[in-house]
């Protein structure tokens, strides 16, 4: 609930800073009702509640009729006397005493030039103040403090006004058709004299002939020219990388080494990757044995059966024949 009424109340400030001019710190201008209201709800200092409220720094400003009020009281509210002695006092320029609240609506005017802020209780001053429009009004209820909201007149009071900025008045209409008036005639008086120039063989006011002459040498553009675009090369992340130069100078570098030394090319070795055997004690060929893997050659063959030099081997290991 505190959230949304502090959103209400930043919204109307708002209204008032944007259509009125109000600027910070505000001013707020408090009544003997108002005083008295913050000292009865305990809502002191009085300039620290009202910053909250609005959310911006003030200053508190009374009357001199205002504080005469107080003091005719007497001493029920002498509290509020002394309070209200404390805050800053706004001109009224009233040479006999008059009410508050009649002290207070004449100092806000027509227009308030001041920019004020008024704070009261008094029901009665706030409705009068309510068909002024540029005067926001704060009130206490009990111990919390509230911004009324613009009222209606304010509101198309402003709409009002931004109607008429949209359009011309009529001073702002008649200097604008007197301008269009003096600045037509002006251009059908040069449009005369040229065509007055051009009648009569004057050599200093002969008119120049262009179509010989291309635009560049008149330095007039006929139409507007467009740059053309040119032709890009290709994307360089697409295009497959070029072999470098260094490449190509070590492999003919290694040519010439070539050359030079016998005149003839080295022939390049092979290897021979041919299986390696080993010769038994009988003159034939041993198999090999590579882990748990045999290798037995041709050689080992006698009739339909397969013989091992070595031995039997266990039948879990495979056995494979390679010839030589």
């Amino acid at each position: 609930m505190r959230f949304k009424k502090q959103k209400r109340h930043r919204k109307t400030v708002r209204f008032f800073c944007v259509c009125f001019g109000f600027r910070q710190p505000f001013k707020v201008l408090c009544d003997g009702t108002f005083v008295h209201h913050l000292l009865h709800n305990d809502l002191t200092p009085a300039d620290k509640a009202l910053s909250n409220c609005l959310s911006a720094p003030v200053k508190l400003f009374t009357t001199s009729c205002v504080l005469a009020e107080l003091k005719k009281l007497g001493a029920a509210q002498s509290a509020s006397f002394q309070a209200a002695r404390k805050l800053a006092i706004a001109r009224c320029d009233h040479e006999k005493v008059v009410s508050a609240d009649a002290c207070i609506a004449e100092v806000i005017g027509e227009n308030n030039s001041e920019h004020f802020f008024v704070a009261t209780q008094d029901a009665d001053l706030r409705k009068k103040l309510q068909k002024v429009p540029n005067v926001p009004l704060i009130f206490g209820l009990r111990n919390a403090l509230f911004l009324e909201q613009p009222s209606k007149f304010q509101r198309d009071f402003v709409k009002s006004s931004e109607e008429k900025r949209l359009h011309l008045t009529e001073k702002e209409y008649k200097a604008l058709e007197k301008r269009t008036t003096s600045v037509s005639a002006n251009a059908d008086e040069e449009d005369s004299g040229d065509e007055e120039g051009l009648g009569h063989h004057n050599p200093g006011l002969q008119p120049h002939d262009t179509r010989n002459y291309s635009g560049k040498e008149r330095d007039v553009k006929d139409r507007v020219r467009f740059k053309r675009k040119k032709a890009k090369g290709p994307n360089p992340l697409s295009v497959k990388k070029k072999k470098g130069h260094e490449n190509l100078n070590r492999a003919s570098g290694k040519e010439v080494k070539g050359d030079d030394g016998n005149g003839e090319n080295k022939r390049k070795r092979k290897r021979s990757r041919r299986g390696k055997t080993v010769a038994g004690a009988d003159g034939l060929h041993a198999p090999i044995i590579v882990g748990i893997q045999v290798f037995i050659p041709y050689s080992t063959y006698e009739g339909s059966l397969w013989t091992n030099p070595l031995g039997n081997v266990d039948g879990d290991c495979d056995i494979w024949c390679e010839g030589l």
